[in-house]
């Protein structure tokens, strides 16, 4: 299957009740890379129990709340990954996503930055696709897609973030942000 036409890069992915997949249920993935050779991204709603403050003690001062790892997907769990607001493109360690969002490298000291860190979140995992098989997903109309808001990765309420991100679109899809989490109860 051909490429999508155009990229997702800093789109989000919005999981379509009830995804049947646990690792994806109700999730929300910020793509990070999007093209011929596959799909990478970052579930934005998987807080873990681990503070950052225990993982990553230098960073921790600038965690947006709840101040956790979060899980980004089940592919490469040891892999880590932070978004960070407020850097520029021309600013070593820093790759821009959207806007003022990007991922920033923590293996440096972040008091090394030559930009200010208005916001952090930290992620072990990633979600990813090989060639044509998010396309697949999206014709199977597995995700919604919708814009990113610069907010969205570094959301107080991760656990209200698919309803919320679903809340403020337009129309008919605005109505999934009330689906019930388990339809047999309701």
């Amino acid at each position: 299957m051909p490429a999508h036409p155009e990229t997702l890069r800093g789109r989000l992915l919005v999981a379509t009740p009830p995804l049947v997949d646990p690792n994806f249920d109700r999730s929300v993935v910020l793509m990070l890379e999007h093209g011929d050779e596959g799909a990478l991204g970052i579930i934005l709603n998987r807080p873990t129990e681990a503070t950052l403050a225990s993982v990553l003690p230098e960073w921790h001062t600038h965690a947006s709340a709840p101040g956790v790892v979060f899980s980004g997907g089940p592919v490469a769990p040891e892999a880590v990954i932070a978004l960070a607001r407020g850097g520029r493109d021309t600013s070593p360690g820093w790759v821009a996503v959207l806007d003022d969002v990007g991922s920033v490298d923590v293996g440096r000291d972040p008091d090394d930055l030559d930009f200010r860190i208005d916001a952090l979140r930290v992620f072990v995992g990633y979600s990813g696709w090989g060639p044509g098989q998010l396309e697949s997903e999206l014709a199977d109309q597995a995700w919604f897609v919708v814009p990113t808001q610069s907010s969205d990765p570094f959301s107080a309420r991760p656990d209200e973030l698919w309803r919320d991100v679903l809340r403020r679109q337009r129309g008919r899809l605005a109505m999934f942000a009330h689906y019930p989490a388990d339809p047999e109860t309701n």
